[in-house]
């Protein structure tokens, strides 16, 4: 499947968006889960899409307060219900899978058992839903994300590899190399480009990800049912929403070659 996150630029609203994307050849789309200065809200989404003939893949999580998973606070803990929320929402909406990160920016917080103990719920609350759950490597820092994945071994707690956050994270070693290590985890793919220095979020082919390598990586992973994803936000160079939305979809056929290759 060949699909793509819901925002890709350019602003309008829902029904408009979905049938656009649907009219470019696109599959599926992975949707956000939180509020946006559009004229639906989130929750109306899923029958949007599939109205527009469109399968959903996962939602993303809203991942501004991720940092207080790992704080004995009250705020941690309405983080907490906030992502149980999600998979709830998912198993009404017939949605197989949510995204979400570790922590987000910011002065960092420490590891530690109280954050372990919260993914341990999530985690089991995914699997008593029956939704996947697929923590997405970062830019910033991966020590938050290697640590779940690598101490919480619960079947519906995944990866969802990220291929610009690892071409410009400056943490680029065998410890976070996720594909090696999580790989038979995979979950979910959010494919765009950049420098190598920024999280540029562009189309594939406009920055430096050695493309070959990168779905190569993918491919061994062995986890052909996960579709391929594009993620991008940035690139208007001019084009109609029609025009950018074709490009995106030529560009990411390329990468699906690339991974069946």
């Amino acid at each position: 499947m060949l699909n793509i996150f819901t925002f890709f630029s350019h602003p309008m609203p829902f029904a408009e968006r979905f049938r656009l994307i649907k009219q470019a050849g696109f599959d599926g789309v992975s949707l956000w889960w939180g509020d946006d200065d559009t004229d639906q809200d989130h929750e109306l989404q899923p029958d949007l899409a599939r109205a527009a003939g469109l399968a959903i893949e996962n939602v993303h999580m809203p991942f501004f307060g991720s940092n207080n998973l790992w704080n004995d606070s009250p705020m941690g803990e309405f983080v907490l219900r906030q992502h149980l929320q999600c998979i709830d929402d998912c198993a009404v909406h017939g949605i197989p899978a949510m995204v979400m990160h570790a922590v987000f920016g910011g002065v960092l917080p420490l590891i530690n058992e109280l954050g372990i103990t919260r993914f341990w719920a999530i985690a089991n609350h995914a699997e008593k839903r029956g939704i996947n759950v697929a923590v997405e490597n970062l830019r910033e820092t991966n020590l938050h994300a290697a640590y779940v994945l690598e101490h919480i071994d619960a079947p519906r707690l995944g990866l969802c590899y990220d291929s610009g956050h690892w071409h410009a994270c400056k943490d680029k070693s065998p410890q976070f190399d996720f594909l090696t290590r999580f790989g038979h985890r995979l979950m979910a793919l959010h494919l765009h480009d950049n420098h190598g220095e920024n999280d540029d979020h562009m189309l594939p082919f406009n920055g430096t990800i050695n493309w070959s390598t990168d779905m190569r990586n993918v491919a061994n992973t062995g986890r052909i049912a996960v579709p391929t994803t594009l993620e991008f936000n940035v690139d208007y160079e001019g084009l109609s929403p029609e025009e950018h939305l074709a490009e995106a979809y030529t560009r990411l056929k390329k990468l699906e070659m690339l991974r069946a290759c």
